[in-house]
């Protein structure tokens, strides 16, 4: 079969492998969308902590079951997605239920080789129905799944400011959990077009460019001097975590989805007067994808507006390097594995 594999920062190229042989509790699902996402562009750049090359990228992903050992109440050729976090199942994190944290997790795409294939095997304990949604859906709800993580984490309520910093797909999605769940957005980006997209399409509450000299004044404004009781970095940016702790109402809570390499600095002093929460999120959870998958099947959300970009396989290698320059206007690229087959 056909592979992309990321061998090194910066340089992507085909391949070819053995199409993988099922094994016992497993199953191997034909490849038909992968979505792209932050981590894959990260590993591209080679600024993703938890990357080794070279690698085989893609955990946005939906396909056809064909094949599958130990997976009661599923069918030969249905429509399927995967939760991409495979855990170990007995360390501490597992055993309190937290797999997304699991203390040896595997991220397909990052740990182990990923998507970017012609047939994937995954655990087979791994596997979510389609539900009736389209490939281009299915390989939407793992991002989406990450924001619904994000909010759940944050525990908001209805009437709380939720200020979430960073407007590209996983941050889009966040704002819109928060949304569901009754709170007042607020939208920080350095990127016009993408504040335009959370206005005109999202309809988000508020957006604030995060290049104004003013942003905190913008917020005590928009919050009547309160500040948001919720910040959520979705950016994965060193300079815009480090700042957003003074974006912080007191009694607040900081949760970072973002991830980046260096050390996050703050003042104690400030950080401490506000008796503030500082917590991470790490990818998602069974829950949040079936809440995701739900959402989407009622018309809560509807996630094919993040598609800006279509692309055929063949034409990854070509047009990756594309994805990572804002003036192109990315906000969601969709592989189509349709050209090889």
């Amino acid at each position: 079969m056909e592979i992309l594999t990321c061998i090194e920062p910066g340089i992507l190229d085909y391949g070819e492998r053995k199409k993988p042989v099922l094994i016992k509790d497993h199953a191997i699902i034909k490849i038909k969308r992968i979505g792209i996402c932050g981590t894959d562009l990260h590993a591209f750049e080679g600024t993703q902590p938890f990357f080794n090359y070279p690698r085989v990228l893609g955990h946005e992903l939906s396909g056809e079951l064909v094949a599958f050992d130990n997976a009661p109440g599923f069918e030969i050729n249905e429509s399927v997605t995967f939760t991409p976090y495979f855990s170990c199942g007995h360390c501490i994190a597992c055993r309190s239920g937290n797999t997304n944290c699991c203390v040896s997790i595997q991220v397909c795409g990052v740990h182990i080789d990923g998507g970017m294939a012609e047939y994937l095997m995954v655990p087979s304990h791994t596997l979510l129905h389609g539900e009736g949604l389209s490939f281009d859906e299915l390989a939407l709800v793992e991002p989406l799944a990450i924001g619904a993580h994000g909010i759940r984490r944050a525990a908001v309520t209805g009437g709380e400011f939720v200020l979430i910093i960073g407007a590209g797909p996983i941050g889009l999605g966040t704002m819109e959990f928060a949304k569901l769940r009754g709170a007042k957005v607020i939208a920080l980006d350095i990127n016009e077009e993408r504040l335009n997209f959370c206005r005109e399409i999202l309809n988000v509450d508020y957006t604030i460019n995060a290049s104004s000299v003013d942003v905190v004044q913008q917020l005590k404004d928009i919050t009547g001097g309160d500040m948001p009781t919720v910040v959520i970095d979705a950016t994965g940016n060193l300079k815009a975590i480090n700042n957003a702790f003074q974006y912080l109402a007191h009694g607040g809570r900081y949760v970072l989805i973002g991830l980046q390499k260096g050390d996050i600095c703050f003042s104690h002093p400030e950080f401490h007067k506000r008796e503030a929460t500082l917590m991470s999120s790490r990818n998602a959870t069974v829950l949040d994808f079936d809440y995701v998958i739900n959402s989407i099947k009622k018309g809560l959300i509807t996630p094919l507006k993040y598609i800006t970009h279509r692309v055929k396989f063949s034409e990854v290698k070509r047009d990756f390097t594309s994805w990572l320059k804002p003036e192109n206007g990315v906000i969601k690229a969709m592989i189509s594995m349709d050209d090889i087959y």
